[in-house]
């Protein structure tokens, strides 16, 4: 029983490991867009003001709407008091819209939470991995994510939403199947467990074109 544990141990150290990485790569990359947006600045202003000289005032109006749409792909849209929360969320968004998935998201966590920072980041990141995966079956124009995270009382509540292809998924047990293969399921065990170990209160429901993740982590006195 022992060797099985320490079995079980390491699999949870190298999940979380790799969980950490990929979300540090997907920030770096958020970031790195940013710093190269900010380095073409000056050329932009250049391009812009060569328009401006020969009056192709058109030209400086298409051309700003141009820049407004890419800085809208790098800009950080969710602040919720948070910074790991904002760091997950963020890069979590920007691989979704580059994905052409819709995201919807209203998040405010004006509280110092007690969970810690990589549960915190087990918990969105799976969440969030796996509205993406779901969402890539469906056509582009059906694809969209909900996202929900607030103080209820003393309770962080955390709400996923996604539209989904075909009709309810097959539930094994507590789980909901997988659609990535054996051995991908680890991701919501872990949600599970942390949900649990914190004495946190969790929901999946699977309906017709959507599924939805609720959970409720006690905060103690805010």
């Amino acid at each position: 029983m022992a060797l099985f544990d320490k079995m079980i141990d390491k699999r949870i150290a190298a999940y979380q490991r790799e969980l950490i990485e990929i979300h540090y790569a997907e920030v770096e990359n958020m970031y790195r867009q940013m710093r190269g947006w900010r380095h073409d600045y000056r050329s932009h202003i250049q391009a812009m003001k060569a328009h401006a000289a020969e009056g192709d005032w058109n030209a400086v109006v298409a051309y700003l709407d141009m820049l407004e749409t890419d800085l809208t792909t790098m800009e950080t849209v969710v602040k919720t008091g948070n910074a790991m929360a904002d760091a997950i969320l963020n890069s979590k968004i920007s691989l979704a819209r580059s994905k052409r998935i819709a995201v919807q998201a209203d998040a405010s966590i004006p509280v110092t939470l007690q969970i810690s920072e990589l549960d915190l980041c087990v918990i969105l990141g799976n969440l969030f991995d796996n509205a993406i995966e779901a969402s890539l079956a469906l056509p582009e124009e059906s694809r969209l994510i909900r996202v929900y995270i607030d103080m209820k009382g003393t309770q962080l509540y955390i709400s996923f939403t996604n539209f989904t292809a075909g009709g309810k998924q097959e539930k094994w047990g507590t789980l909901f199947r997988s659609a990535k293969g054996e051995g991908h399921g680890f991701g919501l065990v872990r949600i599970d467990a942390i949900i649990d170990r914190l004495g946190g209160f969790l929901t999946r429901a699977s309906e017709e074109g959507a599924f939805t993740t609720e959970i409720l982590l006690p905060q103690g006195k805010i």
